[in-house]
């Protein structure tokens, strides 16, 4: 079973949250945090390169003493202010009519290590390295990572009892996301809680942010190898993650969009296609109007555009593996019957062929990178579930790039937790 523990969160006052409160570190590029943060913004702990000018460079020592100095100022100002006693929260993220609901939590560095915690993507150790500095540096966890576990009922109760309650913190951030997050202040509720996970929940499944999670255990293990006293309950063995339960999460898809045909035509390349896939034309130019974007209906459905058109096409049977976890994948069907077999991309971490579009800009943003002649065509892919998520996580296997896309992305600034 999982290890967790309440924290003691270093937060904004309330007053502040809306000024403190941040996108996620890794969706802002430079100039896009410079022109969003205000004077007390997370970001410039985050993204303190944006504290130089001109912008310093990411991995700068100077940029890595500003973050040092920036939180430690945050705190001294009140703008960040450690909670008495070590406590649960709620968090909540509101998408249109979709509201999901998290634990705030401590995760322990051994369930990374023994499998407990599991992942379904390959981590780079030079990004692990990059996350390993902001951590070790700050003593903190300033970012929380994003878990999903299996239902659990009494937990689900606990969450509804507690969303019911006033909240602490609410807003509406720039996306028009809602941000709702509850403290539990209830001792006997909080110890609850913990005797929940810790004899009923048999796992943590990684949604988003395996290097974070990955360089927290690492930094774990440096601190433990450093102490000579070390008992496994010091606080550097924890680390903060928000822990939605299974049914809450929705994946958004993850599409891509390709350079060139290979040489191909576009009817050769479409005569190509059949070989694999039923393929159907779905919508083209009307009255002069963009041909109307064709979505992908169900697994193993695809929409293709090219050449003004939106394209249906459908693996026939025979061509996947349902008994394999990784091989049923609509990712691993269009990587092998049309990305590596008819246009010759193999390696989707490293070809310069290929880019990805998360789901949440939608497909027009499909359409509009190949109508301005910067992509030859796009593929939409039906959505990953959490069941295949969570299955290809139980059997160790390792989901193919750019599979899974989570959207709300968790708000950075509502709770960190020192390593003290």
């Amino acid at each position: 079973m999982v290890k967790v523990k309440p924290f003691a969160a270093i937060r904004p006052p309330k007053d502040l949250v809306t000024e403190v409160a941040a996108p996620p570190y890794d969706v802002l590029n430079s100039e896009e945090a410079l022109a969003m943060a205000g004077e007390k913004s997370l970001l410039h702990i985050t993204k303190p390169e944006i504290d130089f000018k001109p912008i310093a460079g990411e991995h700068e020592q100077r940029t890595y003493d500003k973050a040092v100095e920036n939180f430690k100022l945050w705190k001294e100002r009140g703008w960040l202010v450690r909670d008495d006693k070590e406590k649960y929260y709620v968090y909540a993220q509101t998408m249109g009519k979709r509201t999901q609901y998290g634990i705030v939590l401590c995760a322990h560095t051994d369930d990374y290590a023994n499998g407990i915690i599991k992942k379904h993507e390959l981590t780079r150790k030079d990004k692990e390295d990059d996350r390993m500095v902001h951590v070790r540096i700050q003593n903190a966890n300033i970012e929380p990572v994003f878990f999903a576990f299996k239902d659990n009922a009494e937990l689900g109760d606990i969450i509804a009892r507690t969303a019911a309650g006033k909240p602490e913190y609410k807003f509406v951030d720039e996306n028009k996301f809602t941000h709702t997050f509850w403290v539990i202040d209830d001792d006997a509720v909080n110890s609850r809680i913990t005797e929940i996970f810790t004899k009923e929940v048999d796992a943590f499944y990684v949604a988003d942010g395996h290097h974070r999670t990955a360089a927290a255990a690492r930094v774990g293990a440096e601190k433990r190898a450093q102490n000579p006293h070390h008992t496994g309950n010091e606080e550097y063995n924890y680390f903060m993650a928000v822990c939605f339960p299974q049914s809450q999460l929705a994946i958004i898809d993850y599409n891509r969009v390709v350079k060139d045909l290979n040489g191909f035509s576009e009817e050769e390349f479409l005569n190509a296609l059949e070989a694999d896939f039923d393929v159907a034309l779905a919508t083209k130019p009307r009255c002069g109007r963009p041909a109307k974007p064709y979505a992908p209906a169900a697994l193993h459905n695809f929409s293709m555009y090219l050449g003004d058109k939106w394209y249906s096409l459908t693996a026939k049977p025979g061509r996947y593996d349902d008994s394999d976890p990784i091989g049923v994948l609509d990712v691993t069907i269009l990587s092998n019957l049309v990305l590596d077999k008819i246009l010759g991309i193999k390696d989707l971490r490293t070809d310069k062929r290929i880019d990805f579009v998360g789901g949440i800009r939608g497909l027009g943003e499909l359409s509009r990178r190949v109508d301005s002649g910067e992509m030859k065509m796009a593929f939409a892919l039906y959505p990953v579930s959490m069941d295949q998520l969570i299955r290809i996580a139980d059997t160790g296997n390792i989901m193919p790039p750019k599979t899974t896309w989570f959207e709300p992305k968790l708000r950075s600034g509502l709770a960190i937790h020192s390593l003290d």
